[in-house]
């Protein structure tokens, strides 16, 4: 079976009848002929075990879960016209297994990071001769309530302002779904928030507003690309790099910090307001370093 005629074939057909891109046909090309070259030149008439052996050589040669699964499918595209066409019988993929993607581990903050930028934040909103002391005030709430929270960043420049008038040990927010739940707030974020409160009467145009963090823009509230630009900010100052801090890795230090001393899964899953503990499982690594570290402190055979 000639595998170089069949391979120009699909590759006509996906052409013709799909319309398929010049690139994307080259990519097919490219993936089809280097399985067929490892394979011994015969990728048409390969069994199941021969594409098997393939994957398993891609991944010895370092190629990402993405490129192994990109190179499959290739490969199941060409059997599946081969199978439909008649020019084979059987379809040799049709028992092996995605190689598996993965998800990535979420970017984050050590605890020592955090706490240079919240007592940054903490000494800009203390300096009365601070030229934009309401702004400064408002970012040392924001960062507070955002560490202490876990809030998804559009949840918290979204609060309504009664949230902060019924009782500041915690709020109640209206997150994905339209579901509610509640959040503590530590004693340093009541303190913070308290103070823009009083600040935020101030302003000409935020004592009526009805949201907590207002701005003139349309939607009445802070936007999360100008929070996201004065968090950014206020990392240079504290002299933390602007490319590691966002909105929302300062919701996974949250997630990750309460992980790492001792904090359940299933309550950071509530906290963060995962509808399913499957999202919550991309934290598990921080879990799997505690047990490490549990058992090499305290078991009695550990060295």
């Amino acid at each position: 079976m000639n595998s170089a005629a069949r391979i120009e074939a699909f590759l006509e057909m996906m052409s013709a009848e799909r319309g398929a891109a010049e690139n994307t046909l080259s990519s097919y090309r490219r993936d089809l002929e280097d399985a067929s070259q490892q394979i011994g030149g015969g990728l048409a008439a390969a069994a199941a075990a021969d594409i098997r052996a393939y994957l398993d050589d891609i991944a010895a040669r370092g190629f990402a879960p993405t490129s192994q699964a990109r190179k499959l499918s290739a490969i199941r595209q060409f059997f599946k016209f081969l199978y439909t066409e008649g020019l084979r019988g059987d379809d040799p993929t049709g028992t092996l297994d995605s190689p598996k993607k993965g998800r990535p581990l979420p970017k984050t903050m050590s605890e020592a990071d955090t706490g240079r930028l919240l007592d940054r934040a903490a000494l800009e909103a203390a300096d009365e001769g601070h030229g934009e002391r309401l702004a400064a005030l408002r970012l040392h709430a924001l960062v507070e309530v955002l560490y202490a929270t876990g809030l998804r960043v559009s949840e918290l420049v979204g609060l309504p302002v009664t949230v902060a008038q019924r009782d500041d040990r915690f709020f109640m927010v209206r997150g994905k779904g339209d579901k509610e739940r509640m959040v503590p707030l530590s004693g340093k974020a009541r303190t913070a928030m308290r103070a823009w409160l009083a600040a935020r009467k101030t302003g000409p145009a935020f004592a009526d507003s009805p949201f907590l963090f207002p701005a003139a823009g349309g939607s009445g509230y802070l936007s999360r690309q100008v929070f996201a630009r004065d968090l950014k900010g206020l990392a240079a100052r504290a002299g933390i790099s602007a490319a590691k801090i966002s909105p929302h890795v300062l919701r996974h230090a949250f997630a990750s910090h309460l992980l790492q001393n001792g904090a359940d899964l299933r309550a950071v899953q509530q906290l963060l307001g995962h509808a399913d503990i499957s999202t919550t499982q991309i934290y598990t690594h921080v879990l799997e370093e505690r047990l490490v570290r549990l058992v090499n402190d305290h078991h009695p055979l550990a060295d």
